[in-house]
């Protein structure tokens, strides 16, 4: 029985993910504003003490990070201002106090010439400390000016070793003043210590990271970071909600950033014709130490008061960023609404419930990032929502009655085969 039973399970699965591809078509991508300024990129590489262990792929850290950097240079898009910043490379002592100043730019953020960054590379000896938090402060400030997109590109074998200034809040201090600065972090080391700290970084500017063993995985991964700063960036407009919808800013479709206190309402306002759909979606960061146990509401409502449609998210403490959104189509109208206003005004009202402990400040608010696009409604059969089956009705129907006839086929065979047997 199973082994008759797996061709037909093959064809369903296939024919679902046909029916999925009809029901939910690729949509075509919007065209996003991008900066003006060329796209900077500032590589922050560790070059600690401990860089000298002989362990990727029969080489040292080290060299296997030199040779990376090389083949990145070599590959860098020629729109893209690249800089090198090095942490741990020159104070080999122990007073602690010094070991954590020792961060430097090794080469300028800026056009690249890539003999003069590969001769500054290969100059590179595994030296001192790892001051992770000091050295991310002055990569963000290398990359200080313009409206193109910044990314910190941070490569470490270890943890930080200059705490209190712990390089998670140093990120999340980063995020916090708005400028776009994305850091990606790589690990040198399968350690968990390191994980979470480089995980933390990452997350709180909506960066990755990774954890590479081996050179062309190092490689691999930091040209697929550069490359990925060269593309198209929308840039968030500054917006400031109020504490009602009548007073609320208009926004038309695009990226809007805020601040919102703890359990705060924040009230906007955006203007739908007949026929088109609303699709919003809301981000607010823990840029500081918060109770577990949080969630953000968005609501769509009239202008009466009426909620129309909500989203919501919960968290417990293990992200520092909590999303959620929604969708609301304005139906076409009809002949018989010609004495109705052909716009609607739609208020978007966002509630979060983050708390703190005492001592813990409370302004400025958190990050809230509200993205906002009005796009033309689907149409009545095709909707998405049409029968919970959007265009893919008429494949199902097709298979239904597929089934239908090869079960009657089914049967008869069955019979004339048990006829068959009897009679002989």
């Amino acid at each position: 029985m199973i082994r008759r039973k797996r061709p037909v399970a093959g064809a369903c699965a296939l024919l679902a993910a046909l029916t999925a591809g009809i029901v939910f078509p690729a949509g075509a991508a919007a065209d996003e504003p991008t900066g003006h300024s060329a796209p900077k990129v500032n590589l922050l590489l560790d070059v600690s003490g401990s860089m000298r262990a002989k362990d990727i792929d029969g080489q040292s850290r080290m060299a296997a990070a030199k040779q990376a950097f090389n083949e990145v240079l070599d590959a860098t898009p020629e729109e893209v201002e690249l800089g090198i910043r090095t942490l741990g490379a020159d104070y080999a002592g122990d007073d602690r106090k010094e070991g954590c100043k020792d961060t430097a730019q090794l080469y300028p953020v800026g056009p690249l010439n890539r003999t003069e960054a590969k001769t500054a590379v290969a100059t590179l000896v595994p030296t001192g400390w790892t001051p992770i938090g000091p050295a991310l402060l002055e990569a963000a400030d290398d990359l200080d000016g313009g409206d193109g997109s910044k990314r910190i590109v941070l490569i470490s074998d270890g943890e930080d070793t200059c705490a209190p200034l712990d390089p998670c809040e140093v990120a999340r201090e980063i995020a916090a003043k708005g400028i776009g600065l994305t850091i990606d972090t790589l690990g040198l080391v399968p350690n968990a210590k390191l994980s979470r700290q480089l995980s933390c970084i990452a997350e709180a500017t909506g960066g990755t990271y990774t954890s590479v063993e081996h050179q062309d995985e190092l490689t691999d991964r930091v040209n697929e970071l550069v490359d990925r700063a060269a593309e198209p960036v929308v840039t968030p407009v500054a917006v400031e909600g109020t504490d009602a919808c009548a007073e609320a800013p208009a926004l038309e479709s695009g990226l809007y950033t805020d601040r919102e206190e703890f359990g705060q309402q924040r009230w906007y306002r955006v203007e739908l014709l007949a026929g088109q759909e609303l699709r919003a979606s809301v981000s607010v960061a823990a840029d500081r130490a918060v109770r577990p146990d949080y969630g953000v509401l968005l609501r769509a409502v009239t202008v009466h008061g009426r909620e129309i449609v909500r989203g919501e998210a919960a968290g417990n403490g293990r992200t520092d960023v909590l999303s959620t959104g929604l969708r609301y189509p304005k139906p076409e109208r009809d002949d018989d609404d010609s004495g109705k206003p052909a716009a609607e005004v739609v208020c978007l009202a966002v509630t979060n419930s983050f708390s703190a402990d005492s001592g813990v400040k409370t302004t400025p608010g958190l990050p809230l990032e509200l993205t906002v696009d009005v796009v033309d409604g689907p149409d009545g059969s095709g909707d998405v929502a049409s029968f919970g089956l959007g265009r893919g009705w008429w494949l199902l129907g097709a298979l239904i009655l597929t089934g239908f006839v090869a079960g009657l086929l089914w049967g008869w065979l069955s019979r004339w085969r048990f006829a068959v047997w009897r009679t002989h």
